[in-house]
């Protein structure tokens, strides 16, 4: 099965690919781009879907993502077309760990995508690479809200409580100007969006040889997230300054 395809049609009812509400999303941006004709930075885009709403809601804004996957960027591409903001952004297929920019960037996003980095704070050192003095970074990743199973560790990796992660971030040299901790209510609502996006489509194409091993992958992905981590996995999104530049 293509793991893109899965990433796809998992993410159709739920386009922000991290367990935030439209809400939260705003209010993120809102705080990251504060001035609102910021160069913006997606490490790990995906879709583009956090770059799309902030060029939506800021007319000056002006946005470039990086991602592997051409099938997202081609999608990304679409959508900025049908926004009428296609102008304002540039999209790059390739590693973001090893992206280049001649100019710096007012604000740099990485959220969920911190796998592609080592780590949190590898991730946020290369977010300052691209960071102009003074700005941003917003990033989103995992904590573990009470002590997990051993399962869920070997599941998810070896994540930290909210605080000591917090504390790590502080002391890697960086500052919260803001943050939000996804509810329960968001969390739940990502899950049951990713598979159940999953099983309604296998159960609406039956005929479709990817058809079984899709409804396996929802059913085998919805017993994980309830029996092994629900009831300790925890996401985090802060935005940062350096506490000195």
């Amino acid at each position: 099965m293509n793991r893109e395809k899965i990433s796809e049609l998992s993410h159709a009812g739920h386009p922000i690919n991290s367990p935030l509400d439209d809400e939260s999303v705003e209010r993120l941006l809102h705080r990251t781009l504060d001035r609102g004709d910021e160069r913006v930075l997606d490490l790990g885009c995906g879709e583009a879907a956090w770059l799309l709403r902030a060029l939506a809601a800021h007319p000056t804004v002006t946005a470039e993502g990086v991602d592997n996957s051409a099938q997202y960027l081609a999608k990304a591409q679409k959508e900025a077309a049908e926004l009428g903001v296609e102008q304002r952004l540039a999209l790059h297929q390739q590693d973001a760990a090893e992206f280049v920019s001649p100019r710096p960037f007012d604000a740099v996003l990485s959220i969920g995508a911190t796998h592609a980095f080592g780590g949190l704070l590898p991730t946020l050192d290369a977010a300052q690479k691209h960071l102009a003095p003074g700005g941003r970074v917003l990033v989103g990743d995992a904590y573990w809200e009470r002590e997990p199973t051993v399962a869920a560790r070997e599941m998810l990796g070896e994540y930290e409580d909210l605080a000591t992660t917090v504390d790590r971030v502080v002391g890697h040299g960086w500052t919260p100007v803001f943050g939000h901790i996804s509810t329960r209510q968001e969390l739940d609502h990502f899950e049951w969006c990713w598979t159940g996006s999953l099983a309604a489509w296998a159960l609406n194409h039956p005929e479709d040889p990817d058809s079984a091993e899709i409804l396996t992958v929802a059913s085998d992905h919805r017993s994980q997230w309830l029996h092994t981590y629900r009831d300790s996995f925890g996401f985090f999104t802060l935005v940062l300054r350096r506490t000195s530049e």
